[in-house]
């Protein structure tokens, strides 16, 4: 654990610098709520900025799917005046809580954009937002339980379709995705998607983080509760839920919850910002003092003691960091523990060879 680089060791330098580089100095960035109903202006946001809506079902029941989709719209409603960038909508949400006949899988389907994302697809144009619709779609006489992305323009992106699906899904006919999740590049980053059951398995989620996703949107039918802050620390990026029942809610890439639903609220609009990276503290606390020196301000640098894990964030728009990580020699997470990975084979590759 004392892991000697450049003749100091780890112990060392936090028994000598922790106190005077003020090592873990989290950075706090606070910004006056000047936009519609509090929102920020987008011409003062920041580049990599993004206003993240999630509606829960909480409260809705409807007759039928139509009635449902009007309710859902005019919760959509509610949000608009945020200006939110992306919308996500719960698992399978027409076909929710209807207290009249459900209709057969046949008559729930449909080839995207069709007759239950069309009100969606309509709401992303008018208000030129991203919007995440789940429903059932069919494609080679298969029915997938599916999240159809719509982008601002009202068109069709693409659709991820739930991976691990329940055995009752299966038995009604529901056929399980590929097992290679899609990831969709957009004006706001890269998404991806899961889907309800599908959070007990961490393939998906594993696969979408070495594509490259950098939301990973969640609608299901319940909660998950700590699972789904889980899903975001693990895989180093944001999970957003939207949910029939429990709690709805945005995660960022260490697992916090910006915002959730409640007994007071039914849907929730706040901002994330990806200009950031996750890293293991050490070696690379070395440099913070350096970093902060430099940016000041511009730079949150922001540490778990306990986990060692630091993120680095650009508060200002000329500030990429990408370009931090080069200028000081830094690694992600993910590299970290890719090098040592690396050198732990060949470490047994040799001791295979003497064996």
């Amino acid at each position: 654990m004392s892991e000697d680089t450049g003749g100091l060791t780890r112990r060392r330098f936090i028994e000598t610098a922790s106190v005077g580089l003020g090592l873990g100095w989290a950075g706090t960035y606070v910004r006056a709520a000047s936009g519609p109903m509090g929102g920020t202006p987008k011409a003062l946001r920041l580049p990599r900025e993004v206003w993240i809506a999630s509606l829960s079902l909480n409260g809705l029941r409807a007759e039928n799917p139509k009635e449902m989709t009007k309710k859902v719209l005019a919760r959509m409603e509610e949000v608009a005046p945020f200006e939110p960038d992306i919308v996500c909508l719960p698992e399978v949400f027409p076909f929710a809580n209807l207290t009249g006949p459900e209709p057969s899988l046949a008559e729930s389907s449909e080839a995207p954009i069709g007759p239950f994302s069309r009100p969606f697809a309509e709401f992303a144009e008018k208000h030129k937002c991203h919007v995440v619709c789940p429903i059932h779609t069919v494609a080679n006489g298969r029915y997938y339980n599916a999240a159809v992305f719509i982008d601002r323009h009202g068109q069709y992106v693409g659709q991820y379709q739930k991976m691990h699906p329940t055995v009752g899904e299966m038995d009604s006919g529901i056929a399980p995705g590929a097992a290679q999740p899609p990831v969709f590049k957009t004006d706001i980053g890269a998404l991806g998607a899961q889907i309800c059951f599908d959070i007990e398995w961490s393939d998906g989620w594993r696969k979408l983080r070495e594509a490259g996703a950098e939301l990973v949107f969640w609608p299901s039918a319940f909660g998950g509760g700590s699972m789904v802050n889980t899903k975001a620390w693990e895989n180093k990026y944001c999970v957003v839920s939207s949910t029939w029942k429990g709690t709805t809610k945005i995660c960022d890439i260490d697992g916090r919850t910006i915002a959730g639903t409640g007994q007071y609220a039914d849907w929730v609009c706040a901002p994330v910002n990806l200009e950031k990276a996750f890293l293991h503290s050490w070696p690379f606390c070395r440099r913070f003092a350096e970093i902060q020196a430099k940016y000041g301000r511009k730079v949150s640098i922001r540490t778990f003691h306990e986990e060692e894990w630091t993120i680095i964030e650009s508060l200002s728009p000329d500030v990429r960091v990408a370009d931090i990580l080069k200028e000081f020699d830094l690694r992600t997470h993910e590299e970290h523990i890719a090098d040592a990975d690396v050198v732990q084979r060949r470490w047994r590759e040799k001791m295979n060879e003497r064996a």
